[in-house]
């Protein structure tokens, strides 16, 4: 009768365990995996984009490869039997018992990728940034003399320093004051863009404000000076361009992403052996401000061995490049880099990598 009754309490436990199996594990995972996914995606990103910048500063051409789609399905699986029987204590008669059980967890992640070649890499790296996205985010917040000293080539003419290895050239002497001033009008506020319709087109109109500290005003004129504007205009069409038409137009030539990543990887500070093996070029001599060095934007480090306390880092040729996770500067623009993909889309846009997690 006590074997009997253990019997039954075995059946018990294992039909509550096998209840347990088919209990939802969906929700579970959904924290867990966004975060995950989001993390992996991002460091991966990041990776990407320095090492492409260190490619290209020993001359190799980039390759960018697109998360497609992440699916990944759970499942458990579980399967269990028992078996007794029982007779009465007589001569040449025996009890029996089975018991079997079976469990599998499967995680099963597909991850797809697909690079970036033809009209894609031509319309997101090759072709200028608009200077109506450039303009927004000023407009947004960004440090006017940081977005400028990023992504334009010139305005009206000013130009900017150019690091590429094949056709450098250093800044214009006014370029900096130009960007001290553009920088302390913005931040007192006497600037704005304004977007206008001109019949069936569309334009930016960037505005300076007429009463304004003697200082700021000092500033306005100097910028209408340095960029021959009519010196009693207030409001100037923004375009495209290395020149402006008339007095009343400000002509901005942006850069593409290729020339950013260029001119940011022409500052990448390389092992002096591969200098002195001509495994990569010498450095452009770098501009000068006020009797001072113009630092680099991005500051990018080069050892042997493997940081301990990077942003991102990566290997290449027996050597690491990364950015120090202390040098907040580097790593706001760095991040900034990235932002600017997504100002580059002028055609139809692909759909955007989907996460697709079935759980069962």
């Amino acid at each position: 009768m006590h074997t009997i009754k253990r019997l039954t309490l075995l059946v018990l436990a294992l039909s509550l365990t096998a209840g347990l199996g088919c209990s939802h594990i969906g929700p579970g995972t959904i924290t867990r995996d966004r975060f995950d996914y989001i993390g992996a995606m991002s460091d991966s990103w990041k990776q990407q984009m320095l090492y492409n910048m260190v490619k290209m500063r020993y001359g190799d051409a980039p390759v960018f490869l697109e998360v497609g789609s992440v699916i990944n399905q759970y499942a458990i699986e579980t399967d269990f039997n028992a078996t007794a029987s029982w007779q009465a204590p007589l001569a040449g008669n025996s009890n029996a018992l089975g018991v079997g059980a079976v469990g599998r967890y499967l995680d099963r992640p597909t991850i797809t990728y697909s690079p970036l070649v033809g009209e894609k890499f031509a319309r997101q790296l090759i072709r200028p940034i608009p200077p109506t996205g450039i303009l927004s985010l000023i407009e947004s917040g960004y440090p006017i003399d940081m977005v400028i000293r990023l992504c334009v080539s010139s305005i009206n003419g000013v130009r900017n320093r150019y690091g590429g290895a094949t056709r450098g050239f250093p800044s214009a002497p006014e370029f900096y004051p130009l960007l001290e001033r553009l920088r302390r009008i913005q931040d007192s506020g006497a600037v704005s863009l304004r977007t206008q319709k001109n019949g069936e087109m569309e334009g930016t109109v960037m505005v300076f404000r007429g009463k304004v500290d003697p200082a700021i005003q000092e500033d306005i004129l100097f910028v209408r000076k340095t960029l021959q504007l009519d010196p009693e205009g207030e409001e100037f069409r923004i375009v495209y361009g290395a020149v402006s038409k008339d007095d009343k137009e400000i002509a901005i030539q942006s850069r593409s992403i290729m020339q950013i990543l260029i001119d940011i990887a022409s500052n990448i500070e390389v092992p002096p052996t591969h200098l002195a093996e001509k495994r990569v070029s010498q450095a452009m001599t770098g501009d000068t401000f006020q009797g001072a060095p113009v630092p680099p934007l991005v500051i990018i480090h080069s050892s042997p061995d493997k940081p301990c306390d990077a942003f991102v880092a990566v290997p290449f040729q027996g050597h690491w490049f990364w950015i120090d996770d202390r040098d907040m500067r580097s790593k706001l623009i760095f991040s900034f880099m990235m932002l600017l993909f997504s100002l580059t889309e002028t055609g139809v846009k692909d759909n955007a990598p989907v996460i697709t997690i079935p759980v069962g």
